[in-house]
C-alpha cells in the first residue's frame, strides 16, 4: 500500500507496521519538535498516537458530528 500523502517522504515506501513503529514526525506535517512534545505525553510512535485514548475519542466525535443535528 502507498502512504504518500499520509507520511513524510522518507517513509513513503515503508510498510504500515514500520510506520506504526516510527516517531510521530514520520507523519506528514509533524516535526521532531512534535516528537518531543508528544513524548511528554507518553506518545513515542505513530502507533502510540493512533491508539492514544484522547485521539481516538476526538476522531469518534469528529466522525459522529454530522449525525448530531
Amino acid at each position: 500500500m502507498k502512504f504518500g500523502k499520509l507520511v513524510d517522504k522518507a517513509w513513503e515506501e515503508k510498510s504500515a507496521a514500520e510506520i506504526l513503529q516510527a516517531p510521530p514526525s514520520a507523519l506528514e506535517g509533524l516535526t521532531e519538535k512534535h516528537d518531543e512534545q508528544l513524548a511528554a505525553l507518553g506518545i513515542k510512535t505513530v502507533g502510540d498516537l493512533g491508539s492514544w485514548k484522547y485521539a481516538r475519542r476526538a476522531a469518534a466525535l469528529a466522525d459522529l458530528a454530522d449525525t448530531d443535528k
